[in-house]
Formats: structure tokens, sequence, C-alpha cells
């Protein structure tokens, strides 16, 4: 059995890598923070034109075809960018959704909208009171008792929370579920949409963890004390160290969770809950670590650090937090 990402699955992680660090640099994600929307609406069509935002969409559609295991690494990289935009929501979650369980011409037609980025989707679940960029959303994917809702915007009332990320905005969506709006599968479907959401989650945090460790250990390989890179102490080395153990060993829960959720694997939830609370919690170290070892510096909002730290500090309570993911693992296993 082959346990490696595809030659093609890692060419396309590279692709959108370099698309990201040409286009969503800190300064950009800066800059989103002060935006009205949070977001930064060409980096959206860059994505669909690269077919990221396709990507789990049906060929028919102008989608790519493909499964959760070819998202996920791209998701890793969205992450590691601190990208302004709702691909994990759209794109990871609300697509496969749709393309699964839409019975209608208009959810076809939907996925066309999204696939040509014309259109991104409101995620709202019960896992998170809040949908992401819900103000821009042109429609939303909602769950109620009965399973998921497709809703249009003109039938829902915003109201608008505060995020520790300036560049997620936030919003609690008021509406009715109905019985013309309700999609198939029942309360399955709304199951795997919130294992995918929480497989999403866990790679952006897999990608934010690479990006703290790559600031942190650029500093202290810079910053000078007693005539020598602090990154020489031994306590920095300690520090760094255990905080790439515990990502290393994160990813390849997160990883087999996407591949179980392609296979249609029995115990795709389990793993979605294994690879999330791993992910939170080693994204959360790692943060930790960053902040020490950068110092007083590691505080201020000058500095790139504190962009991912609070992407991370979202995302590790996001789609439920380690101790709601362990919670599900236990009742799985005993």
């Amino acid at each position: 059995m082959r346990f490696s990402f595809s030659a093609d699955q890692l060419e396309f992680r590279d692709a959108v890598r370099s698309l990201l660090a040409k286009e969503c640099t800190p300064e950009v994600v800066r800059s989103a923070w002060d935006s009205p929307s949070g977001r930064t609406p060409y980096l959206w069509s860059h994505l669909a034109e690269m077919g990221v935002v396709g990507l789990l969409a049906p060929e028919g559609v102008g989608g790519f075809g493909l499964r959760d295991v070819d998202m996920v690494r791209i998701l890793a990289e969205a992450g590691y960018a601190a990208l302004t935009e709702p691909l994990a929501d759209t794109a990871a979650v609300a697509v496969p959704a749709i393309r699964d369980h839409g019975e209608t011409s208009e959810a076809e037609a939907l996925l066309e909208r999204v696939t040509a980025g014309d259109a991104t989707v409101g995620v709202g679940l019960s896992t998170d009171p809040t949908v992401l960029h819900a103000a821009t959303a042109d429609v939303f994917l909602l769950e109620a008792t009965d399973g998921l809702h497709l809703v249009d915007r003109d039938v829902v009332e915003l109201a608008e929370v505060e995020s520790i990320d300036g560049s997620r905005r936030l919003a609690r969506v008021l509406w009715h579920p109905s019985p013309a709006t309700r999609m198939s599968g029942g309360t399955a479907a709304a199951e795997e949409a919130r294992d995918r959401a929480a497989v999403a989650a866990a790679a952006e945090l897999c990608g934010l963890g690479d990006r703290m460790l790559a600031l942190t250990v650029g500093y202290v390989g810079e910053r000078k004390q007693f005539g020598v890179p602090i990154g020489s102490f031994q306590a920095i080395k300690h520090h760094l160290a255990n905080a790439l153990l515990a990502l290393e060993f994160a990813k390849p829960l997160v990883w087999r969770a996407a591949y179980s959720a392609s296979m249609g694997d029995t115990r795709s939830s389990l793993h979605a809950s294994m690879a999330k609370a791993q992910a939170s919690d080693a994204a959360e170290s790692v943060a930790a670590a960053a902040l020490q070892c950068h110092g007083a510096i590691g505080y201020t909002v000058e500095y790139d650090l504190h962009l991912f730290m609070k992407r991370t500090w979202a995302l590790a309570r996001r789609s439920g937090d380690a101790r709601y993911h362990r919670r599900r693992v236990a009742a799985a296993v005993l």
C-alpha cells in the first residue's frame, strides 16, 4: 500500500504554495484586517482560475471531480499563508455537501457559480455558533435538527460577532428551517459536513504550525545574546524540538482523516476527531513555543507572528475544540 501523496497532488500543492507566497503575503493579510469585508477578492479569483475552488466539484459543472485527500494539502498551504478567503468552508465543506446531497437544478447551477469563482457559501453547523464571511456569502449551508439546508441570503438575518482574528469576519445567522430548503441525506449528511469542517480546520492548523516554526527558527538564528544566536541555547532547541514533534505527529492523523473521507471509511468520523484534537493541541503548542522564543517582540501587532497565532487560536476552537473531539473519540472506542 502507498502511504504517500502522489506526484500530481504534490505538484498542485506546490503551485498553490507559489501563488499564495506571491499573492497572500503578511502585508496582504494585514490589509484584510482593515478592509470592510476582511477578504482579498482578487485572491478568490486566482484560486478559482487555478481550479482550487472547484477541486471537489464534478467535472460537469467545471470542477476537477477530485476527493478530500486531494484537497487536504491545499488547505495546509492556506493555513501557512493565513489565507483571508473562505476556502475551507466553501470548497472543502459546502461543495461536496451540495455535490452529494443537492438534488435540484438550482444546486447544480450554484456549483457552477462557485467553481467559476462567482459565489461563496457561508457554512453554519452545530459545532460552530457563527458563520465565516457571512456578509459576503451568496448562499448558506446551514444545519438544523433534520439535516442540512441550502438557504438563500435574502431569507436570513445576520448578527455580527467580533473575532480575535481580524480577517475572519463572523456573524450569527438567524433563519427558520423549511422543507423547501432541506437537502437529502438527513442527519448523516450533517455529520459528514461537520467531519469535513473539522478536518479542514485541522489541515489549516498544520500549515499554521509550520509557518510559526519557520518564523521562529529564522528569528532565533538572527537574534543574538551574549554574542551568539539564541537558537544555539539548549532551552530554545528543546522548545522548538517539542513543538516540531507535536506537529509532525498531528499531520499523519490529518492526512489519514482526509483519506478516510475520500474512501467512505465507516470510521471517518473517528478519524476526523482524532485529527482535529491532535492538530489543535499541536498548533497551540507551536504558538506558545514561538511566542516564548520571540520574547517581547512576539506580543506586538507590528510583528507578523501575531497574524498566525491569532488564526491558530481561532481555528483551534473552530469545528469543535480538542476537548470536544477527545470526547467523541472516547465515545467511539470505549
